[in-house]
């Protein structure tokens, strides 16, 4: 929807009043968008979402990280016509600002939500809020990451909402490393010790490495498709600038990894290490918020071209317009962020699918569904394909399914009204995140499009599903922690805040 905007002055009971108007163009023509890093049954041991096993069998893509952000079905990526009037003067009726409203109250569904001008500029009771531009995409890279300068260093490091600990490749005769060694991080006598309350919050290890302090505080985080990272805690500064201009060189805690396994995989990235962004004392987000720097809110806008941003603190999110389901219960003192239970719909109709906790990863690249649901969405997506010019292809690159046309297809578009929208519907907060094929659908290197969701390994109904990366583009997702709920609204990621 393009929508025109308006700035209206008007001078009522002597006081000037300032009005912004979003019209839909269309009212002048007519007024008729694993790695998913999860903790396991061990409260000290995380775990990653599944990355492609063993070259023996067709491997899925190693894909990073989850987040989902869910909203009615409305076009990914919005065109934005900012269009500024004239002062008015000072005109004595204020009618002309309730008239204005009354002519496009009925169509102007959708538009301030998408137009980041008018993104909550209140500064939050903390600070203002951290904006981070984000690097990467679905595919092929697999990954979002931010730059960050810790000791005078930048590092480029994956986000990730389903794990809490941050780590980056260290100095320490590091092996399994994808970093050169210059781009290792040096530690300098700036070990955390065991005493430290954040080291009783970290994964705990009982790896020593022999020139290591003994009194250190050692980690070992393992991640759902097999991977590790082992290392020991340091606290070192880091250079962030916020938003309203000012720099923040806060001292904060985070893992120097000397030891990384990549399981039985490929190592999906190779960015010098991850930021944690899920809940806990350890994590990056709780250790600004115990300062006082920020709001405990986060949230990241992934561009389906590309890139984005990532915002720490609470001055970012929208006033309204925001589809909003409360974390489940169950997943209040875990470190990933979870909703349910929610209902999987196809094309607007129940699949008989129920009862699903969702984890919203932005560690993932691809969707997880448990089996149940995996199996429903495979069977409706085969129907709706009978008939179709779609030919099935097995073992392609990893994917689950997919399938070739007469020839390569370019991008989703071509491809995507042979398939159905999918949706879950969330019994709490009575909001739905809607699942466009866009919002699935991967075309690979050869030009066929591909199934973008995978069948968590861990058979039960009550694993729980994974929304990754791809089904979070063009999406703000919003992690409020003080709030306790899970947020998501349409929006151009790829137009980064404005200061």
């Amino acid at each position: 929807m393009v929508c025109w905007v308006f700035e209206v002055e008007v001078e009522a009971a002597n006081r000037y009043a300032h009005h912004v108007i979003l019209i839909p163009s269309s009212f002048f023509h007519s007024h008729s968008r694993p790695r998913t890093q999860l903790y396991n049954s061990t409260p000290s041991i995380t775990t990653k979402l599944p990355h492609p096993p063993p070259p023996s069998s067709p491997p899925p893509p190693s894909f990073p990280k989850l987040e989902t952000s869910i909203s009615p079905p409305t076009p990914k990526t919005k065109t934005r016509i900012h269009r500024k009037m004239g002062s008015l003067g000072k005109s004595k009726k204020a009618m002309v600002t309730v008239l204005c409203w009354v002519l496009v109250s009925a169509t102007l569904q959708g538009c301030s939500a998408d137009v980041p001008h008018f993104w909550n500029n209140t500064p939050s009771r903390s600070g203002s809020s951290l904006v981070l531009p984000l690097a990467g995409k679905v595919y092929p890279d697999e990954y979002f990451s931010v730059s960050i300068d810790i000791g005078g260093k930048a590092f480029k490091m994956d986000i990730d909402t389903g794990s809490v600990l941050t780590w980056v490749e260290c100095d320490l005769s590091c092996t399994g490393c994808t970093q050169d060694p210059e781009h290792l991080y040096k530690p300098h006598n700036n070990f955390v010790l065991r005493s430290d309350p954040l080291c009783a919050a970290s994964p705990r290890s009982t790896n020593q490495r022999r020139r290591l302090p003994r009194d250190h505080c050692p980690y070992k985080v393992r991640y759902l498709e097999g991977s590790s990272s082992t290392g020991s805690l340091v606290s070192d500064s880091f250079s962030l600038k916020l938003r309203d201009g000012s720099t923040l060189k806060p001292r904060l805690t985070f893992g120097c990894a000397y030891e990384q396994n990549a399981g039985d995989t490929s190592p999906s990235t190779t960015n010098a290490g991850l930021l944690g962004l899920g809940k806990g004392k350890v994590g990056i987000l709780s250790q600004l918020v115990s300062v006082n720097a920020i709001q405990n809110v986060l949230g990241h806008c992934l561009s389906a071209q590309g890139g984005g941003f990532l915002f720490l603190g609470g001055d970012l999110v929208p006033s309204s317009k925001i589809a909003w389901v409360p974390f489940s219960a169950g997943s209040l003192t875990k470190p990933y962020y979870e909703a349910g239970p929610a209902e999987l719909l196809h094309n607007g109709k129940p699949t008989g699918v129920g009862g699903l906790q969702v984890v919203f990863d932005s560690g993932t690249s691809v969707n997880y569904f448990n089996t149940e649901a995996y199996a429903a969405v495979v069977d409706k997506v085969r129907a709706d394909l009978k008939g179709k010019p779609l030919e099935k292809v097995d073992g392609h690159e990893g994917f689950p399914i997919c399938w070739k046309g007469a020839k390569p297809f370019q991008n989703v578009n071509e491809v995507k009204n042979y398939f159905m929208p999918l949706a879950l519907s969330f019994m709490k907060g009575n909001a739905q995140l809607q699942l466009l094929p866009e919002d699935y659908l991967i075309i690979s290197n050869i030009g066929a499009a591909c199934l973008g969701i995978y069948e968590v390994k861990k058979k039960g109904p009550r694993e729980p599903s994974i929304i990754g990366d791809i089904s979070m583009q063009d999406k703000m997702v919003i992690y409020d922690n003080e709030k306790k709920q899970i947020g998501w609204v349409s929006a151009n990621c790829a137009m980064l805040p404005e200061p």
